[in-house]
């Protein structure tokens, strides 16, 4: 089995070069409540990717842990370049225990969509909001299960 956490950066400043907005107080509040649910539930072994962009760098600073930018996961990517950077199901994941992925909408969605559809559809993932999805094969079949859905107003403090 092997996870992937999809966390969509949390609530920035609206306006500015979409690489150089930082996060807003509120988005300060939102990262360090998820990132403390995150170190508490999240399997051990976790690898954390990162878009460039600065709110999402800091979303991910929030963790106080090791992270990798990667430019496929920046603002105008694709569902496909977040499972391919990701590795997930076969790659990666199954090697670093888990994958974590901090990106942007509409990707996220179309990726969450896509695990539990079959389809890519635009669903909305709320900024500061964390998916947890699990990979298993049972019976020669490969099954993609959500353990979670958790928003960062839910367990901030």
């Amino acid at each position: 089995m092997s996870d992937l956490l999809l966390w969509r950066h949390a609530d920035e400043v609206e306006q500015g070069d979409e690489f150089r907005r930082a996060l807003t107080f509120r988005g300060e509040k939102q990262a360090k409540s998820m990132a403390k649910w995150i170190r508490q539930e999240a399997p051990k072994h976790l690898r954390i990717l990162v878009s460039p962009a600065l709110y999402a760098r800091q979303t991910a600073k929030a963790l106080d842990l090791p992270f990798e930018i990667k430019t496929q996961l920046g603002p105008k990517t694709k569902a496909s370049d977040l499972l391919a950077v990701a590795g997930w199901p076969d790659g990666m994941g199954k090697r670093h225990g888990a994958i974590l992925l901090i990106g942007h909408q509409p990707a996220l969605g179309h990726l969450a969509a896509l695990l539990l559809s079959g389809s890519e559809e635009a669903w909305s993932i709320k900024k500061g909001c964390l998916w947890w999805f699990s990979n298993r094969v049972r019976e020669s079949e490969t099954q993609t299960i959500l353990r979670a859905v958790i928003s960062a107003d839910l367990v901030g403090e």
